[in-house]
């Protein structure tokens, strides 16, 4: 049992595997686990059932003006994952979609969107104890998180990743589709002003492009001990 908790934030490239390496980390250890990434697929998918999205373009003003109307929470489940909770609608499986995918980008530049929930991702931390992935997490929400780690991978590896976990859950698409969206999040994530994607200077990377969940849970948990011994020392 560990008693002094600490701050993990694991960022990276979408697709790049970093959910379910942060949420199998997060069981093994018993901390709580939070899917940054979930939070603004969830604000996406309100937008896009308010018609605040047509063909990739975000009404990001009267987005802005109904964050209010937006409530993102989790729902734990039995299985240990956790579920996105929309104005307390469990949307899970409709905001890992391709077309909320397509639009995430647009809606997470937006620096309204990424404020409101950068202090809810705060608020979630304060205690620590906590596993975060996303792409600001060490740098922008816990920028003096105790553990860092960005993940990376070839674009062609996380798009046939995403390809077969798609295809796995039902979800029509291609890989050529899939590649495409990749491509052009990371291209998105690096690039906007607000948070840009990008490795902390005290970040360690993970580049899992050759490697198994098995290989890349034990470099974690690993890396995790190391830190926390170091910590009691």
């Amino acid at each position: 049992m560990i008693d002094k908790k600490i701050i993990i934030a694991i960022d990276g490239y979408s697709s790049s595997g970093k959910s379910s390496m942060a949420r199998a980390l997060a069981s093994r250890i018993g901390y709580r686990y939070i899917d940054s990434g979930a939070m603004y697929r969830a604000v996406t998918l309100w937008a896009m059932r308010n018609g605040l999205v047509d063909a990739g373009v975000v009404d990001a003003d009267n987005l802005v003006a109904s964050l209010g109307d937006i409530a993102v929470d989790f729902m734990p489940m039995p299985d240990g994952r956790q579920h996105t909770l929309l104005n307390r609608e469990d949307v899970e499986e409709e905001i890992r979609r391709l077309e909320v995918s397509n639009n995430v980008s647009q809606v997470s530049v937006i620096p309204a969107v990424r404020h409101r929930l950068v202090a809810l991702q705060q608020a979630m931390g304060k205690s620590k104890g906590i596993v975060m992935d996303g792409r600001d997490i060490g740098t922008t929400v816990f920028p003096f998180a105790e553990m860092k780690v960005f993940v990376t991978a070839s674009p062609e590896t996380r798009a046939q990743r995403r390809y077969e976990e798609l295809k796995a859950k039902g979800v029509k698409s291609t890989y050529e589709e899939v590649l495409d969206n990749v491509v052009t999040r990371d291209h998105i994530d690096e690039t906007r002003e607000e948070s840009p994607l990008r490795k902390a200077d005290d970040a360690v990377v993970l580049d899992n492009s050759y490697m198994t969940v098995e290989e890349q849970d034990s470099w974690l948990l690993n890396l995790f001990n190391s830190i926390i011994a170091g910590n009691e020392d």
